[in-house]
């Protein structure tokens, strides 16, 4: 036997003898030949496997054991991979450039995909090419072996049940580059703004002895140059939310009452209405009355400024129009209301004057007339809060008391009434912002609540409890922010409710406070914690205490 390299040599011929075979015992070398013969037979004798084939001692294995190694090299030429798109059959010299070509389609497609989902499908429609243009699905689809099951192999397939493309994508795998809203639905959607919060706490509140408990009375007004009036009994005190000094305006005891106040629209003079049917006007820097105005029989429970012309009404069912230029008393007689006169405002384009009276009445005058020009008769009780809209001309909404419950807006251009809803309680007062489209109403018999509500859906953006008694009175300050709030509990509270100005960055006041001119900020509470108490006896006699 021959050896080369340490390995015996293979080529051994069967005929060469038995003596060389390690045969297991039992076998013969006629069966090793019929096992070579089948073989043979097996592949034909011009088949390349005609030669046997078999191990280093040339035993020819059996066709039925399994052969086993330790390597495998798997042959890719037998892989069908054309059948399923994944190979290009594109000329081998072509090969490279379409692979740049597909990475710069991609690029494309992406680029229409997200001019669409940004500018909407009528952008996506101005591109010259469709998305499987730009694909090359048109136009370089390979050929598939008809072993192939379908040609959509490897794609995902439309739901027609959701409405395709331009449904809302249900799954969390959505394929859109800009959310989760699907693909080319033809609008970006922008995320839920939180909703503003409201302190439910006041965070200033200052005592008021002697603040009577009326319902037809208007006793707190605010200035532009940020000056808070009050009418406390006999007396009218000033309170600058700039320097929180009092000052004592005047004093009508022991013969007369204050019922009314009222600033004009520069905040320089302030109108005061005396249970006598007197109106004085009096200049609040110097302290010094001015002019008193008679015409009225009994008390002037409302005011209202109208540039020169000053409006005054009435328990004795009439308005009269002042004009402080002239002479004389009044200068024209609003008859119609045919009982008090509690409510009086004039739009902000002076144009229009509504007002609300004991007998359950809405009225609107206009500049010339001495008739009411518009009538509303819905309201079933008083209408003391009034208040027009600086949002949308012509809109006024108007409250109803005890028996009536109701906010009810109506618009003064078509003369028709818009909407009513029922709030559980007296409506006393009623304000708009001026930096967004809300509005505040006080409220009386049984909640005594201050709420705030966005129009025109009329949703409670915040309820404010605190007062004990009817929240009979109600002022904005001149920024649009802060409210203040007076009722029967002889006390004032103030009310950060709505957002500053959208133009402006910073909130600042739209008026000069305090005798050196300068710009203040009605913002000075710390924390709800640091609220100050103060009581309002004197000028002199001023006692903080914090609780």
């Amino acid at each position: 036997m021959e050896v080369e390299d340490g390995v015996e040599n293979t080529a051994v011929s069967l005929s060469a003898g038995g003596s060389s075979l390690n045969r297991p015992e039992g076998m013969t070398l006629d069966s090793l030949r019929l096992d070579q013969t089948m073989r043979m037979s097996r592949f034909g004798p011009g088949s390349p496997m005609k030669q046997p084939l078999g191990n280093s001692n040339g035993v020819v294995p059996s066709p039925t054991r399994t052969s086993y190694s330790d390597r495998f090299i798997p042959s890719r030429s037998s892989s069908n991979l054309a059948n399923y798109a994944l190979l290009d059959k594109s000329p081998s010299g072509a090969h490279t450039a379409h692979s740049s070509d597909n990475r710069e389609d991609g690029a494309a497609a992406y680029s229409l995909l997200l001019r669409t989902e940004l500018f909407g499908a009528e952008a996506g429609a101005l591109s010259p090419a469709t998305p499987e243009k730009v694909m090359g699905l048109a136009s370089r689809e390979p050929t598939r072996s008809p072993m192939s099951p379908t040609k959509n192999l490897f794609r995902f397939k439309t739901d027609h049940r959701t409405g395709g493309l331009n449904a809302r994508a249900e799954s969390p795998y959505s394929l859109s580059p800009i959310g989760v809203d699907g693909a080319l639905t033809g609008f970006v959607t922008s995320p839920r703004k939180a909703p503003r919060k409201i302190a439910r706490s006041p965070y200033k509140v200052l005592d008021a002895p002697a603040l009577q408990d009326d319902f037809y009375l208007n006793l707190v007004d605010w200035s532009s140059h940020n000056v808070l009036a009050v009418g406390l009994g006999t007396c009218v005190y000033l309170w600058s939310a700039c320097t929180s000094k009092v000052t004592k305006l005047c004093d009508f005891s022991p013969s007369d009452v204050v019922c009314s106040v009222g600033w004009t629209q520069r905040g320089t003079y302030l109108a005061v209405g005396t249970n006598l049917g007197e109106v004085q006007i009096w200049d609040a820097q110097r302290c010094r009355k001015v002019r008193i105005m008679g015409g009225h029989r009994t008390r002037v429970g409302t005011l209202a400024w109208s540039s020169h012309i000053l409006s005054s009404g009435s328990r004795d069912r009439n308005i009269l129009q002042r004009d402080v230029r002239v002479q004389e008393d009044f200068v024209s007689k609003l008859v119609g209301h045919k009982s008090e006169v509690c409510g009086l405002k004039w739009s902000y384009d002076d144009r229009e004057l509504a007002s609300g009276g004991n007998d359950n009445q809405l009225f609107v005058w206009n500049q010339q007339s001495t008739q009411p020009f518009l009538k509303f008769s819905e309201h079933t009780a008083a209408v003391k809060a009034i208040a027009w809209s600086p949002h949308q001309h012509g809109l006024l909404a108007s409250g109803g008391g005890t028996a009536d419950r109701c906010i009810r807006f109506w618009n003064t251009a078509t003369s028709t009434a818009l909407n009513s809803y029922d709030t559980g309680s007296q409506v006393c007062n009623l304000v708009w912002s001026k930096n967004v489209n809300e509005l505040v109403s006080t409220h009386g018999y049984s909640q005594n609540q201050i709420i705030v509500w966005r129009y025109p859906a009329m949703s409670k953006l915040a309820t404010l409890t605190g007062h004990t008694m009817r929240v009979l009175y109600l002022a904005i300050s001149p920024d649009g922010q802060t409210i203040v709030t007076g009722a029967g509990d002889e006390t004032l509270r103030f009310w950060n409710v709505f957002p500053s100005p959208k133009s402006q960055s910073t909130v600042r006041d739209t008026g000069v406070c305090g005798e050196n001119g300068h710009k203040h900020r009605f913002l000075m509470v710390i924390g709800l914690l640091d609220r100050c108490h103060v009581k309002i006896s004197s000028p002199v006699q001023v006692r903080s205490e914090v609780i």
